[in-house]
């Protein structure tokens, strides 16, 4: 089986995409860029990477190279990734997939076009303990769901990003589309898709951003169920993504931070009920999305998230800024 040559653009967001490629047995990490040519000679190095460079084109013409990983800032991601697909490279590309429904029609357009693979890196659907909350439901070891919640906790004070750019107005970066997207991506996940949502947004603890820094959003799913997604990019906590699901006959209560999740089924009444299931603490697994997206490169699989797939999950945030904006329901969509 022949080796897949892989490169990495973004030093720092992209960490976790180089140990992917450096640990998976079917990859070789070829190269690394960054603008921050220091950032990225440090990676090289730890790593015996032979290429290391601040254009990211260059890659482009590289025939050793088959696999991209785009982790830079998100409105990088669209261009970097149709770029990256017109070359004849398979894509990695971090969540969000953009942070607009356009650029995400442009990168899915670009993956029809070339038969390259478009990956979105939602992370949550590779997170262990949520992994064995969405295998709880599926088994309907809590009955039929009816509410779904998840949270996205998330002091943003000093992560502005490089440069400030989550900050820069000329950017605009919605909090609920660019960090929101974890806990919208995990309940569509577990729930299915979204049909409408009614949001609610202020802005009292980050003042000097130009975007509100909290908003709730209520939404309708295809299924009945009902759901809630809470973001806030100012809030006094740990980061953390609460994430609760209520079925018919038991209740799963979970986190990204946390070596068990708990579960509640009247099936056990010994324990009153509630019991809690070991998992491991690994709440950004690329290395689980690195080695998805090289077995579906070289087993033919489809890909669980793919280029649709993150553009039905920015549609449902996009929803969420236009509703608390017009103060309106709108309606999610979900074709593409």
């Amino acid at each position: 089986m022949s080796t897949l040559g892989a490169a990495v653009i973004g030093a720092r967001m992209g960490s976790g995409h180089v140990l992917g490629y450096v640990n998976n047995p079917h990859t070789e990490l070829r190269a690394v860029c960054d603008t921050d040519l220091e950032s990225a000679r440090r990676v090289a190095e730890k790593h015996s990477v032979p290429l290391v460079t601040d254009n990211w084109e260059e890659l482009l013409e590289r025939d050793d190279i088959q696999i991209i990983s785009v982790a830079t800032p998100d409105p990088l991601h669209e261009p970097m990734t149709v770029r990256s697909l017109e070359a004849g490279k398979h894509v990695l590309c971090e969540k969000p997939m953009a942070l607009t429904v356009p650029e995400c029609e442009r990168m899915i357009a670009a993956a029809d076009r070339t038969g390259k693979l478009l990956m979105v890196g939602q992370v949550c659907r590779f997170a262990p303990g949520f992994a064995l909350a969405k295998r709880l439901v599926d088994r309907g070891e809590i009955g039929d769901l009816f509410f779904v919640e998840s949270e996205y906790a998330h002091d943003y004070t000093h992560v502005g990003g490089v440069g400030g750019w989550r900050k820069d107005p000329k950017v605009k970066r919605e909090p609920f589309v660019g960090g929101g997207c974890h806990a919208v991506d995990l309940l569509r996940w577990v729930a299915g898709n979204m049909v409408e949502c009614s949001a609610y947004s202020n802005h009292k603890v980050l003042t000097d951003w130009p975007v509100d820094d909290c908003t709730i959003a209520i939404y309708k799913f295809e299924s009945g169920v009902i759901g809630k997604v809470m973001c806030s990019i100012g809030c006094k906590r740990p980061y953390t993504m609460r994430s609760v699901f209520y079925g018919t006959r038991g209740t799963i209560i979970c986190d990204n931070t946390s070596p068990a999740i708990q579960l509640y089924t009247k099936d056990l009444p010994e324990s009153n009920g509630w019991i809690s299931l070991p998992v491991n603490l690994a709440s950004h697994n690329v290395t689980a999305e690195v080695n998805e997206l090289v077995e579906c490169i070289l087993e033919g699989k489809p890909l669980l998230t793919d280029g649709r797939e993150g553009a039905r999950t920015v549609a449902a945030c996009r929803a969420a800024v236009e509703s608390a904006a017009t103060g309106k329901p709108v309606a999610v969509r979900t074709q593409f």
